[in-house]
C-alpha cells in the first residue's frame, strides 16, 4: 500500500498550477493526471473535445452505487501580473497560505479528489460501489466539457454528484443559480454626425432596450436563491466621435432562479427585441451560454454526510447555502429529481478570479481527508 503523503500532494498541486490552462490547454493537465493515476494502477481515459482541450474520466471500485465527483481543469486569466505579489503560475506558500492562479478555483479541489481516490484505491477501497471522476474542460466559459460528459451518458447511473468547488469557507451548497449569456447586436447606418437624420444610430435602440430590460428584471420578486441578476457587462459601438455607429453590441449575463428560469428570460428578451424591431431597429441575439438553475433538497443525503464528516475540520456547523456561482452541475445534474444527492463542496476562501488568489494549506490537506471519509461513507450506506 502506497498512499500519497501531504508533501507529495502539495507537489502535485504545484505541478498543475504551473500549467497555465487559461480558458484552454486542459489537455496538458489531463495528461498529467492520467499519468499520475496510471502510476497507481488506475485507468484514466482522455476525451478530446476540441483542439488542445480534453476531458478526463477515471473510476475506482465496481458496481452500484455510483458517486460522481467532478472538478474543472481550466482557470481564468491572471489579469494584471504586476498586481500579484507572486508569480500566478508558481504555487507559493506564505505564512500557511498557498498562492497561485487556480488554487481556489479549483485545482486544489480537483487534486484533493484525485489524491483521495488514489489513497482509497491503495487501501483496497471502496469495498462496494464506484467513484467516478469527471475532470472537465471549459467550465469557466461555456461548460462544454460537462455537456460532453452528460451527452455521453456518464450521469445516467449516478446516485450522487459532488462538485469540488468552494461555495463558502468549509460550507456546502445543494442549489445554484442558472446562467444565461447572450450577445445582442444592433445594426444601423453610418453617416456624419452633423446629419444624423440621414442615418441610423445603432447604439440608441440597443441602449434603450438594455435600460428597459434592466428596469424590468430589477422588479422581479426574489426566490429561495435570491433575485434574478441582470448584468450588462460589455457595450461596444462606434469608431469615432463625429460618425454615427452602424453597429453596436452588448454582452449580457443573467443569473436565473427556478422561479424565473432561463426560458422565461429568453422569452422576455425576445419580446423586447421584437418590439424594438417593429419600431425600426435591427437587433438580433446570439446565445453564448444557457445553463439552467439546479435546486435539490438542502438536506439531501450527500449534504447530510458532508455536515457530519466536515464539522470536525471546520470547527463549527457546516453552512448550507446556495452557491453564488454556477458549476458544471448545470449540465451534470440536469433532469435529476429534487432528492438527488448533490452538493458543491470544496476547498477555497472566496479569492477566485482575484489577484493573489489563495488558499490555506491546511484546508487543502483537510479536504483530502474529508473526501476519503465522505466517499467511503456515501458508498457504504
Amino acid at each position: 500500500m502506497q498512499t500519497i503523503k501531504e508533501t507529495e500532494a502539495l507537489q502535485i498541486l504545484a505541478d498543475v498550477i504551473k500549467i497555465p490552462s487559461v480558458n484552454d490547454h486542459e489537455l496538458a493537465v489531463a495528461k498529467y493526471f492520467q499519468a499520475l493515476l496510471r502510476r497507481y494502477g488506475i485507468t484514466a481515459d482522455l476525451n478530446t473535445v476540441t483542439g488542445d482541450r480534453a476531458n478526463l474520466v477515471a473510476e475506482i471500485g465496481n458496481g452500484q452505487p455510483v458517486l460522481v465527483v467532478s472538478g474543472h481543469m481550466d482557470v481564468v486569466a491572471a489579469g494584471d501580473r504586476d498586481a500579484w505579489d507572486t508569480d500566478p503560475f508558481t504555487l507559493t506558500e506564505k505564512s500557511g497560505q498557498l498562492f497561485g492562479r487556480g488554487v481556489t478555483d479549483m485545482k486544489a479541489g480537483l487534486v484533493a479528489l484525485i489524491v483521495a481516490m488514489i489513497n482509497l484505491q491503495q487501501q483496497g477501497l471502496p469495498k462496494q460501489g464506484t467513484i467516478r471522476l469527471l475532470a472537465t474542460m471549459g467550465e469557466e466559459v461555456g461548460e462544454a466539457g460537462s455537456a460532453a460528459f452528460y451527452q455521453q451518458g456518464l450521469m445516467q447511473d449516478a446516485a450522487g454528484l459532488l462538485i469540488a468547488e468552494p461555495s463558502t469557507v468549509y460550507g456546502t451548497a445543494a442549489e445554484q443559480k442558472g446562467s444565461y449569456d447572450v450577445k445582442l447586436t444592433s445594426k444601423g447606418k453610418a453617416v456624419h454626425s452633423s446629419t444624423p437624420e440621414r442615418g441610423y444610430n445603432a447604439l440608441v435602440p440597443l441602449i434603450q432596450l438594455l435600460n428597459e430590460a434592466n428596469d424590468y428584471f430589477a422588479t422581479l420578486p426574489a426566490g429561495e436563491m435570491g433575485p434574478v441578476k441582470f448584468n450588462i457587462d460589455v457595450l461596444n459601438g462606434g469608431d469615432q466621435v463625429n460618425s454615427l455607429p452602424d453597429s453596436a453590441t452588448a454582452l449580457i449575463n443573467v443569473r436565473t432562479i427556478p422561479e424565473y428560469d432561463n426560458d422565461q428570460v429568453i422569452a422576455k428578451l425576445n419580446q423586447l427585441i421584437a418590439t424594438y424591431n417593429q419600431q425600426g431597429a435591427k437587433i438580433s441575439a446570439t446565445v453564448i451560454m444557457n445553463e439552467a438553475p439546479i435546486a435539490t433538497k438542502t438536506d439531501n443525503r450527500l449534504v447530510k454526510l458532508i455536515q457530519k464528516v466536515g464539522q470536525p475540520y471546520a470547527g463549527r456547523e457546516i453552512v448550507v447555502a446556495p452557491s453564488p456561482g454556477i458549476t458544471d452541475a448545470s449540465n451534470l445534474a440536469q433532469q435529476q429529481p429534487v432528492d438527488f444527492a448533490f452538493a458543491v463542496y470544496g476547498p477555497g476562501n472566496m479569492t477566485q478570479h482575484q489577484v493573489n488568489e489563495s488558499l490555506p494549506k491546511q484546508m487543502f490537506y483537510d479536504f483530502i481527508d474529508i473526501y476519503q471519509q465522505l466517499f467511503t461513507d456515501f458508498l457504504a450506506n
